[in-house]
């Protein structure tokens, strides 16, 4: 659809809401005669923003319109982005054959403006009243938004003053998968830097420890992940998580994570050096208990690859273990799908996350429309999982995702994992090291966030290593 902005400069309050309505439409610049077109515009009289749209689609042309006290600062940029988003969905929303279940709500982290609210001395009854009126935001939707927001809340306020999580990333995976569009690459062709790129990774846990240990600083929890740090050798595993012990203050960390990811990367050894080195928690991910959909989508694994990797991890140690499974498949359908979910509660992980397939343009199957999935078939799944005894703890959205649904971690007994939400809705430090890292210095419950980035790619980051570990060193927190 063509869109055309008047009045404002919110060309991505604009964009979002586009691609989260008509996401199998592109979107462009009004620059040419005919065909739909989207009028967004904005006007401020007596203290009020006044944002309005139109939409024209074939022979219909509907209108929204918002009002908002005009306010300054960054607040009122967030106001009009907000009055525009929301006029854009009053007229959009009509053209769809039913409403999303998200409403007008985009962004990555929905649960952070609930949590917000409720910060604010809303009660939950109020906040699900607000997602509702504010963000049209479905009831059931609303329900785990709100568990999402609490579990953060809980988290936050165990945070220490002086915590910081810490993050590892080993780019490196036995095989590109086809929906994949992370850094990570594929050991037939770039094994060879897995030995350097360890060796740099080594040099930069030294330096993030002496800042550290400079400001004062204690970890809350350690995250290695990926691609699958189980491409690296027992040996390569054990240098790295001695490094990590030594370098740093664990006095009081929650958990150790490693995501062992891939069953084929694991094994008896690797698993004791885990387990020897006090890893708490792992991630084991079948994506699909499908073997079918699992050769469509690359992965080099079977289902019974899967299960005797988790009996290994099981017999190996006292682990918590995650479960990754993605809905929208090519080749799955609702009753595969639920199948997946129902094998995986049966091995009684104690996480399960389920995640909707995006569609990404760095990723191998090639951008383009969303995958086959609807809101009926994710909440069947969502079903088994909850009566199962799993609650949802931690949520996030992406662009093109299959349905325009949502990725949920659910947990049994409590057992939520510290570091994802932290790092999810942003309310603490997290120190990123690795090709691809991004360190983030958070204040004011999330709204102010610095951002540090390492260099994305494995062969930059060895070549930089001197500027990334001086880079480091210079970091005040």
């Amino acid at each position: 659809m063509k869109y055309r902005i008047i009045g404002h400069d919110r060309l991505t309050a604009v964009q979002d809401m586009l691609i989260a309505l008509l996401p199998d439409e592109k979107h462009m610049p009004d620059d040419l005669e005919g065909g739909d077109l989207c009028i967004s515009t904005l006007e401020r009289t007596d203290g009020w923003v006044v944002a309005a749209a139109s939409v024209s689609r074939g022979d219909k042309t509907t209108c929204g319109e918002c009002r908002e006290r005009e306010q300054s600062g960054e607040e009122g940029k967030r106001i009009v982005s907000y009055a525009v988003k929301t006029a854009l969905y009053r007229a959009i929303v009509q053209h769809l054959e039913s409403e999303p279940v998200w409403g007008s709500l985009t962004g990555v982290k929905p649960a952070k403006p609930a949590r917000v609210y409720m910060q604010q001395g809303n009660s939950i009854a109020d906040t699900e009243k607000w997602l509702r009126d504010r963000y049209f935001v479905s009831p059931d939707r609303a329900e785990l938004c709100i568990a999402a927001a609490e579990a953060a809340l809980e988290t936050e306020r165990k945070l220490r003053p002086d915590e910081v999580q810490l993050y590892a990333g080993i780019p490196f995976c036995p095989s590109k998968c086809a929906y994949c569009s992370f850094v990570s690459n594929d050991m037939v062709r770039w094994g060879h830097l897995i030995e350097p790129y360890h060796r740099a990774l080594l040099r930069e846990v030294e330096a993030a420890g002496v800042m550290l240990s400079r400001e004062n600083r204690r970890i809350g929890s350690v995250y290695i992940g990926g691609g699958t740090p189980t491409t690296l050798s027992a040996q390569q595993l054990d240098e790295l998580i001695k490094a990590i012990r030594s370098s740093f203050d664990l006095s009081a960390c929650r958990e150790f994570t490693v995501e062992a990811g891939r069953p084929e990367t694991i094994t008896c050894d690797k698993l004791e050096v885990l387990a020897h080195n006090g890893v708490s928690r792992i991630s084991i991910n079948p994506q699909t208990m499908n073997d079918q959909v699992l050769e469509n989508v690359g992965r080099k694994h079977t289902v019974a690859d899967i299960i005797n990797a988790y009996s290994m991890a099981r017999r190996a140690g006292d682990f918590d273990i995650n479960m990754d499974l993605i809905a929208g498949l090519p080749g799955d359908n609702g009753d595969s799908l639920l199948n997946s979910v129902r094998r995986v509660v049966e091995l009684d992980p104690e996480n399960i996350t389920v995640h909707c397939l995006a569609r990404k343009k760095g990723a191998p199957m090639r951008f383009g429309k969303r995958g086959e999935l609807t809101r009926s078939e994710l909440d069947a799944c969502y079903e088994v999982i909850e009566k199962a005894g799993y609650k949802p703890y931690y949520l996030y959205r992406q662009k093109y995702s299959a349905g325009g649904l949502e990725n949920i971690g659910f947990c049994k007994n409590d057992k939520k994992s510290h570091y994802n939400i932290c790092m999810m809705e942003e309310i603490g430090d997290v120190v990123a090291l690795g090709a691809g890292g991004i360190s983030k210095l958070c204040s004011e419950q999330g709204q102010k966030i610095v951002r540090i980035c390492n260099p994305k790619y494995p062969i930059e980051y060895v070549e930089r290593a001197d500027s990334i570990v001086n880079k480091k060193l210079d970091i005040t927190l």
